[in-house]
């Protein structure tokens, strides 16, 4: 990645002129059997199509706070770069009633009502899919983020000395976020082209960074499993190898 990157917005940005083909998050729903391959273009548009809808339909400023109520999860690390993106801080698993707009998952709904401000859900079902039925107060993710635009540009300039990130009881700006993540990379072992798999949950910075961060960082990918005390022993050994899988930190 090119040592001018400041913030995570910028390192997807290297990421995509480097190689937009390659794989970036390859997730995995043990619970479920679902599994879901993004390579860096694709995971770049779905970047671009929900920072359109943060900052457009949700008139998120840089500064504002989302609290952001996902679990370890292709979506999740989308909204994480899309906050980044716009220069929204992302509180993730933060107090709804102290955020400015909050995203949250199925399980969290009637936590996220505590949020006065815009309300987005997440029914994360395979694919993508929307609720069968759009909870009452909330936007359903799945069904406005298609129509976004592919491409995004910040109305202001996003500041890397800004705050970025909030995630147990720590808060980083764009620029330190950065630095950790290369630090986290090199203690990883982590180098382009490695493919880390990690079970770790998204409610840590370890595990944001070892989900997300620290792979993007090194020009790496991540298999992001989640549930993933269901898979047992000899699932693991297998999809280590058919994910060709470098790097662990479970």
């Amino acid at each position: 990645m090119n040592s001018s990157d400041r913030t995570p917005a910028d390192l997807l940005r290297s990421a995509l002129a480097a190689d937009p083909t390659r794989p970036l998050v390859t997730f995995y729903d043990d619970a479920t059997g679902e599994r879901v391959e993004l390579s860096v273009a694709t995971f770049a548009n779905w970047v671009a199509k929900t920072a359109n809808l943060l900052q457009g339909d949700l008139a998120a400023e840089p500064g504002d706070r989302l609290a952001l109520l996902l679990p370890a999860h292709w979506q999740s690390a989308v909204w994480l770069l899309a906050c980044s993106s716009v220069g929204v801080v992302a509180e993730v698993q933060g107090d709804p009633a102290a955020a400015d707009l909050v995203v949250t998952g199925p399980d969290t709904l009637e936590r996220a009502r505590a949020c006065r401000g815009e309300r987005v859900a997440l029914a994360l079902r395979p694919l993508g899919g929307r609720f069968p039925q759009t909870p009452e107060g909330f936007m359903d993710y799945a069904v406005e983020v298609p129509s976004q635009g592919d491409r995004f540009a910040p109305f202001a300039p996003v500041d890397p000395d800004a705050p970025a990130l909030a995630v147990g009881g720590i808060e980083l700006t764009g620029a330190r976020l950065v630095a950790r993540a290369r630090e986290d990379a090199g203690a990883l072992g982590l180098v382009p082209g490695s493919r880390l798999l990690t079970g770790r949950t998204y409610d840590t910075w370890e595990g944001l960074s070892a989900g997300l961060f620290a792979p993007l960082a090194a020009g790496g990918s991540v298999v992001l499993c989640r549930h993933l005390g269901q898979l047992g022993g000899d699932g693991l050994a297998k999809r280590t190898e058919s994910e060709r899988v470098t790097n662990t930190a479970v």
